[in-house]
């Protein structure tokens, strides 16, 4: 059980933090990257918290879908939940290896590890009859047609950043191992969970069937704050706070927001569904299952956002 003097924080660390859209993808520039994601990591643990983290995949399970579609001539390809728990093992290694070096520098008592997490969605979920999840690289228009008509793939145009192949993203229900995950970071560990947004299960016929869909990682995030009672839930983003009416003269950054304040920008469009909008509904998700306090920011001024310097917070 939590004492009194243990807190939690789950932490929502996006897919491109580890493969930014600049770089190729090589191991060896995502374990740079996971090497400067563990030293924010590690200022979080400085703060008094147990961290549990929960990474996105986006671009790393679309990779893995180009392997297997350049070579399914020669190699039988796997379906996208296996995709997606093939990335839980990578990138919880690339992460766990990275935490163990700083760890080791820090002289933190620490250990990590890595969980391989199941996430129970609907397989009536409306998301299977129309896909909006972008994954993999992002393609010219003409190349992204030529991609929708050669392989079948669905293909919308990504917040003016180009075009990106989609695929299901269903509602998750419950975190199966929610409870395992909890009790390994009251123990002291850092646990990396719910990679990718967890694989998609579903109850069929008295089975749990792993289904073709990833789920957004803020969900299931958000979802796993809640069920585990996290005291203070973390989503890293590009920026270092939330605004309203962004890219305008008038935009007005804020530093703490009630749940009622960030209904209203919500319902009147501030964060759109492409950028900030999933986002804000995941801190309501939380807060509205139980959580007390969310925190917006960007991994640079993370460190000054938990001092209250920085970083946007949603509170109850």
């Amino acid at each position: 059980m939590k004492n009194n003097h243990q807190k939690i924080a789950v932490v929502a660390l996006g897919g491109n933090a580890l493969l930014p859209e600049n770089q190729q993808g090589t191991f060896a520039e995502q374990q740079a990257n996971a090497d400067a994601a563990a030293e924010v990591i590690l200022g979080i643990v400085g703060s008094g918290y147990e961290v549990i983290i929960v990474h996105g995949n986006g671009p790393q399970v679309g990779q893995i879908l180009a392997q297997n579609e350049e070579s399914a001539h020669k190699i039988p390809m796997m379906p996208l939940d296996v995709c997606v728990a093939a990335t839980q093992g990578t990138m919880g290694y690339m992460l766990s290896t990275a935490l163990q070096r700083a760890i080791k520098e820090s002289g933190i008592p620490k250990n990590t590890l890595s969980i391989l997490t199941n996430v129970v969605v609907s397989q009536n979920d409306p998301a299977f009859q129309k896909p909006t999840k972008p994954i993999g690289g992002f393609f010219s228009r003409e190349i992204a047609e030529e991609m929708a008509a050669e392989k079948g793939w669905q293909v919308v145009e990504d917040s003016g950043r180009g075009y990106r192949r989609v695929v299901p993203s269903p509602q998750p229900l419950s975190i199966m191992e929610s409870e395992a995950i909890r009790e390994l970071a009251l123990a002291g560990n850092i646990v990396i969970a719910c990679g990718g947004g967890g694989i998609p299960v579903a109850l069929i016929d008295g089975q749990l069937i792993g289904l073709e869909a990833v789920i957004d990682k803020d969900l299931a995030s958000s979802l796993l704050a809640a069920e585990i009672g996290a005291d203070l839930y973390i989503l890293l983003t590009g920026v270092d706070q939330v605004a309203v009416d962004y890219g305008q003269p008038n935009m007005r950054y804020l530093k703490k927001m009630k749940v009622s304040e960030a209904e209203k920008y919500l319902d009147e469009g501030h964060f759109p569904p492409g950028s900030m909008g999933p986002k804000i509904k995941a801190a309501l998700d939380y807060i509205a299952a139980g959580g007390q306090e969310v925190l917006i920011t960007s991994a640079e001024k993370l460190k000054e956002a938990l001092e209250g310097e920085s970083g946007t917070y949603i509170v109850a």
